[in-house]
């Protein structure tokens, strides 16, 4: 795949740093409580944790969608609790998320959803065609490129959603129960290509429940509990990797 050719040199430091994070919605409790960690960049990690601990919360500071009520949060190096709105544009284009709710647009195809990540950022259409094309064979969406959101099935949706969050090869992949609507075969299939931009140079980060998922890749878990977030080693062995 085209898109899976190229190696990104990147940037050099942490990821995401966040130091003494907390996060709260308007007057209630936190949600995060000091929160310090660092995702190294070029790193795989599992998000996990009890339904309500602040997964998609923790997330949604990781792509800027909230800032911290309190603490420092750094992307790319850059301080995002001080950056400007320009800047903070500069950095989404480099993070790709895949939301709980997929988010795509209702009146575009899925080729035209997966392709407008690129078309934005200017690449040229023989690009996307040739990109987009075999990014949708690869989710095993080929059949269905002209085809809307609402002929959709959930689990088609997910697809479309991940190969949109990918297409560009963000530095930064932050997915919320990617592979919660598909079968096991396909949840493999989609953790494969999270792997395989793993290893050429994105840092991931994956939400999920699903702990036999979990167990059959050698990645470290970010378990968030009580707001709190804590280091843990990989529940699977480290020649997990040769599974996928």
């Amino acid at each position: 795949m085209a898109l899976l050719r190229k190696k990104d040199e990147g940037y050099s430091g942490d990821t995401v740093k966040l130091d003494g994070v907390g996060l709260r919605y308007d007057d209630g409790p936190e949600i995060l409580a000091d929160v310090s960690l660092a995702i190294p960049q070029r790193s795989f990690h599992f998000l996990t944790g009890p339904s309500g601990a602040g997964k998609t919360s923790l997330l949604s500071l990781m792509y800027l969608a909230k800032r911290p009520t309190r603490g420092g949060l750094t992307l790319f190096g850059e301080d995002v609790t001080k950056a400007k709105r320009d800047r903070l544009a500069w950095l989404r284009r480099n993070l790709g998320v895949v939301f709980q709710d997929f988010r795509l647009l209702d009146h575009m195809s899925a080729f035209d959803n997966v392709a407008l990540p690129l078309r934005i950022a200017g690449i040229g259409e023989n690009v996307v065609q040739r990109n987009v094309s075999e990014l949708l064979n690869w989710v095993g969406l080929e059949d269905y490129k002209n085809a809307h959101p609402a002929v959709l099935s959930g689990g088609q949706k997910q697809r479309v959603a991940i190969a949109r969050a990918v297409v560009n090869r963000p530095k930064l992949i932050l997915a919320d129960e990617p592979t919660g609507n598909v079968d096991d075969t396909i949840a493999m299939r989609l953790m494969q290509l999270f792997v395989e931009l793993h290893k050429l140079g994105a840092s991931v980060i994956i939400a999920t429940h699903n702990e036999p998922l979990v167990a059959r890749f050698p990645f470290p878990r970010l378990h968030l509990d009580d707001g709190a977030v804590t280091v843990l080693p990989p529940l699977g062995a480290a020649s997990a990797a040769a599974e996928v």
